[in-house]
């Protein structure tokens, strides 16, 4: 295995930045110091002016294999992934099959090893019939991320609205469970009603019907069951404004119980994008009023929200160009996530070392990933290198998702590609040199996440 010398490169990790030379060896982070010189045979890197990040973890990704190669592969999907500075990404059940037992989970693993780019986790999903199947996941909880209840807007047979159910995995799961919430008597409510009015549906449409209160509702529904059972709850996308008020800021992150995540395109778009994106930018739950962004950026800062994602959900450009009611709901996000929140930084919005904390320290601590997340010696080398002076824009050329389109290729109301102020220069998986200056080492694949449970 190839040893690395980054030299005089800015280290962001834990709340500081500071200039260090960093040795990479045996896939781990062997040592960090101000000076360190090597006799072995190694690669050095010059990193003046450039800042190293640990590898982002992505806590919610679809990259549709099993059953929807179409759309993507575990490998396209990490590939892109890598490129964004992603190394580590944990993916959901529905898939084709889903992944409703251990056996099927398995296959999902198998498939990882032998293609992703990037180290991986899977969840076990959930309905209304396999409460069994999934708490059998309890067996393996230093193996598997976590139970994925879809309490709303689930995908095939995914939808868990059986309380007995409910309570039976909230009540004897030990892992963490992972839940989308949406209320879907509500949002068959409010569809019911906009069809009443007798005209064409457009994406404009999809926050009435998918509202602040399907959300709202259904995560306090969640945090119910978890406070009752002291279950290890996390809710996945938070999309308003209103729900904030169930999360606290009180206790540190690994003291928590009740965490929640925040999504990249919840912290960019806002209702007002429908007019120039469309269905493109139709996903569940919905991109809402601008009150909802601000608000979200708010409880980010202020640590109420422990995470950011991107729920990177890809699909063909035939199948977001439906109409309306026939455009499937996602977007592909995750080779973009680091540089959007990069963007961010510049405009002053948010700190590296609060990008740092959300993207890596904090997805390792609230999952207990077992090293990794962190730049610390003894750790897998899962770093990334920026560039914060080398800008780049996005085009059909450099985007790496098999679907092959962005919503970043329209930026604003001017309809022209989105320029990103900050670059990839490097990605390590493992201590690996994945991904350097826009040349790929594919010879190692990533590794499974273990977790310290």
């Amino acid at each position: 295995m190839q040893i690395y010398l980054i030299k005089n490169i800015h280290v962001v990790n834990e709340g500081e930045i500071a200039v260090k030379d960093v040795l990479l060896k045996n896939g781990r982070i062997e040592k960090i110091d101000d000076r360190i010189d090597i006799t072995e045979k190694g690669m050095e890197i010059d990193g003046t002016n450039k800042y190293l990040l640990p590898g982002v973890i992505d806590d919610q990704v679809h990259f549709r294999e099993p059953g929807w190669t179409h759309k993507a592969t575990i490998y396209s999907e990490s590939k892109a992934a890598v490129a964004g500075g992603v190394t580590s990404f944990m993916e959901m059940p529905n898939t084709v099959p889903p992944a409703f037992t251990l056996e099927l989970l398995e296959e999902k693993y198998n498939i990882a090893a032998l293609t992703s780019l990037a180290n991986y986790s899977f969840y076990i999903g959930t309905n209304n019939l396999n409460a069994d199947d999934a708490l059998a996941a309890n067996k393996f909880k230093d193996r598997i991320c976590g139970i994925k209840v879809f309490m709303g807007s689930s995908t095939g047979n995914l939808l868990v609205n059986n309380p007995l159910v409910l309570e039976r995995i909230f009540g004897e799961s030990e892992m963490l469970i992972a839940t989308h919430c949406e209320e879907e008597r509500i949002i068959k409510a409010n569809l019911e009603k906009a069809l009443s009015e007798n005209r064409e549906l457009t994406a404009a449409d999809h926050p009435v019907i998918r509202n602040e209160e399907a959300c709202f509702e259904s995560s306090f529904y969640a945090i119910q069951l978890a406070k009752k059972h002291n279950s290890r709850l996390h809710i996945l996308h938070i999309s308003t404004e209103k729900e904030l008020q169930l999360f606290s800021n009180m206790l540190p992150l690994k003291e928590k119980r009740i965490t929640a995540e925040v999504c990249v395109h919840h912290l960019h778009f806002t209702a007002d994008d429908y007019a120039n994106q469309g269905n493109l930018i139709k996903c569940n739950p919905a991109i809402k009023a601008a009150h909802n962004k601000e608000a979200l950026w708010k409880a980010l800062l202020d640590d109420r929200l422990d995470v950011i994602a991107t729920d990177h959900a890809p699909h063909t450009w035939e199948e977001k160009s439906e109409p309306y009611l026939k455009a499937h709901a996602g977007l592909p996000l995750v080779q973009h996530s680091l540089p959007l929140m990069l963007y961010y930084h510049k405009q002053n919005k948010i700190s590296l070392e609060k990008i740092v904390e959300k993207m890596s320290h904090a997805v390792a601590d609230c999952f207990a990933i077992k090293d990794r997340g962190y730049i610390r010696e003894g750790y897998w080398a899962d770093l990334v290198m920026v560039d914060l002076n080398q800008s780049f824009t996005i085009s059909k050329e450099n985007i790496l998702y098999k679907c092959g389109w962005s919503p970043f290729e329209k930026a604003g109301n001017q309809g022209d590609p989105f320029e990103f102020p900050a670059s990839i220069t490097h990605t390590f998986v493992n201590g690996n040199l994945v991904y350097g200056n826009g040349q790929w080492n594919e010879s190692i694949k990533g590794e499974r996440l273990l977790f310290d449970r």
